[in-house]
């Protein structure tokens, strides 16, 4: 590969970057928002000037302001969510019929609308809980075009050798986006909640103008070309590159949704984040709260501290990748960080507000040890059996692939947050039971992979 295409290879990989960092990042305000919506109103001060009856609600925001309101947090957070499960099985097979420029750009934009409306609801002074609902479908549906669309660039542009450690450093846009969407949510919400939204609303936005200018989907592959003057001006000759970037189209046919799930391990690692992004999406929407009622934070501080659970994120995230490369073995290191996290869980919930001290250390660990499986599944394990040796070289099937990893990956994301609404009033330890049971399960989904795995492993040796 010519230096040029090296070049633009790492361009790539920084523009995607950012684009699904930008995804992320207006995701996030809605999990910051929460505990501005209905808060202890008893312990704000009231403005002499308000004429109220009723001292525990008068600063909440309608309609959250009932004893349901964790139910309502849960349809808010759920429209979201389904919306996004259902419409990603359909986004892959779009991405690889549409030009990905477009379709990146157009998503990006409608969703940058969609989260402005949420904010715009509090300068319209709008109470009605389906305003909301309503944004949140149809922004959900518009995120769905980020992520089969980002992984196939990228898969795309990198081959296998590597990819554990490169697409695991890249997924840190996920948390990355998440502490940037907590700290510009933060800056806002205890003085004007709407802008929490608008601000991400403004920069996913901008970044579709960006990926409309500057994304090149296709990869480059440089070949050697003959002189351009042959048996004339050698000096000529010897100034022109003889290395030059050429498109090459592939007319391959694009897999279909039945085609993609015969590809082996497709259905295994896709069951299997449906449980992992049920516990990691839990705490993206519901840890602020619970930091919030637990440790007795204030929104702000509350939200600054989740940022800590991405940190470790980004770190489990490499850590997986780096672990994979080097033994081969995707299924086996996202079994072995599933099965630690679990009793993790249960110790950062009985031990976790102790101090300050061991609040931090436990969500870094618990952050890495979430984020780390759900990272490697979503990424390097997507490009790997989306270039499955079963697809003869079609180099189409990524981008579905992606899509029903991940869609099945939403509806577990769909199911966390809705069960916390519903768990939680009876208490934060069944919400984390909850979690740890859904942990045990998604190693369950992944013993006959880890069983290949390790017999894999074993087998030249016992031969011998």
């Amino acid at each position: 590969m010519c230096a040029f295409c090296l070049k633009y290879r790492g361009f790539i990989l920084f523009l995607t970057f950012l684009f699904y960092t930008a995804y992320h990042l207006s995701r996030k305000p809605i999990s910051i928002v929460k505990s501005e919506l209905h808060k202890n109103c008893s312990t704000v001060i009231r403005p002499v000037d308000l004429n109220i009856t009723d001292n525990d609600t008068w600063c909440d925001w309608v309609p959250f302001d009932q004893d349901n309101y964790q139910t309502l947090f849960g349809v808010l957070d759920n429209s979201f969510l389904v919306a996004y499960a259902i419409g990603m099985f359909f986004s892959g097979i779009f991405g690889e019929r549409l030009p990905l420029r477009y379709y990146l750009s157009v998503g990006m934009l409608l969703s940058g609308v969609f989260t402005c409306l949420f904010g715009l609801g509090y300068y319209w002074e709008i109470h009605s809980l389906w305003y909301y609902a309503f944004i949140q479908v149809m922004n959900g549906l518009m995120q769905t075009t980020g992520w089969p669309a980002v992984v196939a660039c990228v898969g795309n542009w990198f081959g296998k050798g590597k990819r554990g450690f490169i697409m695991g450093v890249w997924n840190s846009h996920t948390s990355v986006g998440n502490i940037l969407g907590s700290l510009i949510a933060g800056v806002f919400v205890s003085s004007a909640w709407g802008m929490s939204f608008i601000v991400p609303g403004i920069i996913i936005a901008s970044t579709g103008i960006l990926c409309f200018f500057f994304l090149v989907e296709s990869q480059f592959l440089c070949t050697d070309k003959k002189p351009l003057l042959p048996n004339g001006n050698q000096s000529i000759n010897r100034s022109i590159s003889t290395e030059i970037p050429e498109i090459v189209e592939d007319h391959s046919k694009a897999i279909s949704f039945c085609g993609a799930l015969r590809i082996p391990g497709v259905v295994e690692f896709s069951l299997c984040l449906m449980f992992a992004k049920l516990v990691s999406y839990t705490f993206l929407y519901w840890l602020p709260l619970y930091i919030s009622n637990v440790a007795h934070f204030k929104a702000k501080e509350a939200g600054d501290m989740s940022t800590l659970f991405d940190v470790g994120g980004i770190v489990g995230g490499i850590m997986a990748g780096l672990v994979s490369d080097f033994t081969g073995g995707r299924a086996s290191t996202c079994y072995v960080m599933l099965i630690a996290a679990a009793p993790m869980l249960f110790l950062y919930n009985y031990i976790g507000q102790k101090s300050l001290g061991i609040t931090i250390g436990m969500l870094l660990v618990c952050g890495a040890l979430v984020n780390g499986p759900y990272a490697l599944i979503t990424t390097a394990v997507s490009a790997d059996l989306g270039t499955h040796e079963s697809l003869r070289g079609n180099s189409r099937a990524l981008s579905t692939v992606s899509a029903i990893i991940d869609g099945t990956g939403s509806i577990g994301a769909a199911l966390g947050p809705l069960l916390a609404g519903l768990i939680s009033p009876t208490g934060w330890n069944n919400v984390f039971y909850m979690l740890i049971a859904a942990d045990v399960l998604a190693c369950l989904l992944l013993s006959r992979l880890v069983y290949k795995e390790i017999k894999g492993w074993c087998g030249p040796r016992l031969r011998g």
